[in-house]
């Protein structure tokens, strides 16, 4: 019989999150050795992750981090909002975005098993969304806007890059880009496959309505326009409204920006 106390099973399941007969299982196979055992479980755990991968992780929490120069955003995935409030999700969430803050966007890596040790402590599938780090020009501004929920968990954030512009029209940008979720920038970064699709359904949207042949190309342009109007940032009216982004900006610029919420 391995040599371990009730104790030791214990500080094994706090640190594993297995059951009380999994851990004490693992002491006695690794005969009262703690990290072995450890590591066992962690296997295991791994081992039974890997057979959630395919479940949808459409929860989550979004964490931002500014700094003079840059700020970076990162959204972390889960199955629940349940396992997505949690103070250890959060606090990893808001880990990995300073790590990438400081180091970019490959430093996730480092703290790849920490990301595991949450998959198998929380027994969903958890996984990184967007990751995200936008370097700031030298004279230009930055806005990084978190909308919380009751429980202060981040769900929707926002980092923009702009020129020329006061931080209070840069600060409603970010406002309108959580609110509006534009996918471009500008109808130069939406993809021609993208826009050949759109094209494809307003033309078999136009034929079904019975409108005149001769008339099909003008009104499939209009309803392609429109659509990217609807998705393209610098052609969104502001909040909803008739005043576009573009307009509002004025002469400034809008240099980048992202964007990740939960529910995407």
């Amino acid at each position: 019989m391995a040599d371990f106390t009730a104790k030791d099973v214990q500080k094994l399941r706090q640190a594993s999150g297995a059951g009380m007969m999994d851990a004490k299982k693992a002491l006695d196979e690794a005969s009262g050795d703690f990290e072995a055992a450890l590591q066992a479980l962690r296997e295991k755990g791994l081992a039974k992750a890997d057979s959630r991968s395919d479940r949808e992780s459409s929860d989550g929490a979004i964490a931002v981090a500014r700094g003079e120069s840059a700020a970076a955003i990162v959204e972390l995935k889960s199955e629940t909002d349940f396992s997505a409030k949690a103070e250890d999700f959060l606090s990893l969430a808001q880990e990995l975005a300073d790590l990438v803050l400081a180091e970019g966007e490959e430093a996730v890596s480092q703290i790849s098993d920490a990301i595991d040790d949450l998959r198998i402590a929380k027994k969903e599938n958890i996984q990184l969304g967007l990751v995200r780090k936008i370097q700031v020009p030298e004279n230009a501004l930055v806005d990084v806007y978190l909308h919380t929920d009751q429980e202060g968990r981040g769900i929707n954030g926002v980092v923009v890059v702009g020129e020329g512009i006061s931080d209070e029209d840069l600060h409603e940008v970010a406002l309108h880009i959580a609110f509006a979720k534009p996918t471009a920038l500008s109808r130069e970064e939406v993809s021609e496959e993208e826009i050949a699709k759109e094209r494809e359904s307003a033309l078999g949207v136009t034929k079904a309505e019975g409108k005149p042949e001769a008339a099909w190309e003008k009104i499939v342009e209009g309803r392609v326009s429109k659509w990217l109007s609807e998705r393209v940032l610098l052609e969104q009216g502001i909040f909803g409204e008739k005043e576009t982004v573009a307009q509002r900006i004025g002469n400034g610029k809008i240099v980048e920006f992202a964007q990740a919420y939960i529910g995407e």
